[in-house]
């Protein structure tokens, strides 16, 4: 039994999991798990992200594969991507005003990666470069509070947006009226907070 649990674990080192996939249902429960996460933001229309993804996935298999091949490591790495086009509130959580964007988050330490963006420079960040890059003050990070606030607004002023839409294309009401119950319920002031933020904060492809 110990042959075929070495062959099953040599046959999970072949062929480490690729990049993970976290969404705003998944994302707090994933990052959960005591490991260190290296995260891309990403947008399907950004070029930059698209030529990237292929040398991503290799990153994800390398820093996996070590995972099972170095168990007793203490400094374990998960590669992940979210799409920041979709998932705004992450987005304006992490304060990203770019895609790609990348940030090592080993529990309530984030960091965010600014050198060159490559398969070596990426992983030697998560692994060891990281004590380099001074961390994102908890206070402006994405688990403190104004993040978590940016977060609220983003998705307050999504909610209000569905909703305006909803009010005036499925139920036909005119704009004015649709308006007025999204103020009877208090979400006008989501509706404006999602303006002013996307207007501040709207991520763009980086300039390389």
């Amino acid at each position: 039994s110990s042959a075929s649990g070495t062959s099953s674990t040599a046959a999970r080192v072949a062929n480490p999991k690729g990049v993970i996939t976290l969404t705003a249902k998944n994302f707090d429960s994933s990052l959960k798990d005591g490991k260190v996460w290296l995260i891309e933001f990403y947008a399907p229309w950004c070029g930059h992200c698209t030529r990237f993804a292929s040398t991503y996935e290799m990153i994800a298999k390398q820093l996996h594969s070590k995972q099972l091949s170095q168990p007793n490591d203490p400094r374990q790495i998960n590669v992940a991507k979210i799409d920041g086009a979709t998932e705004r509130a992450l987005a304006s959580r992490f304060g990203v005003s770019g895609f790609p964007t990348f940030f090592l988050v080993d529990g309530w330490t984030v960091r965010e990666f600014e050198g060159n963006r490559s398969q070596e420079n990426l992983v030697k960040f998560a692994t060891t470069d990281f004590e380099e890059t001074e961390p994102v003050p908890f206070l402006f990070g994405p688990f403190g509070p104004m993040g978590q606030l940016k977060s609220v607004l983003m998705r307050t002023g999504t909610y209000a947006i569905g909703l305006y839409e909803r009010l005036t294309s499925e139920y036909g009401m005119k704009p004015l009226v649709a308006m007025a119950v999204l103020c009877a319920g208090g979400l006008v002031t989501g509706l404006v907070s999602i303006i002013v933020l996307g207007l501040l904060l709207l991520p763009k492809a980086k300039q390389d």
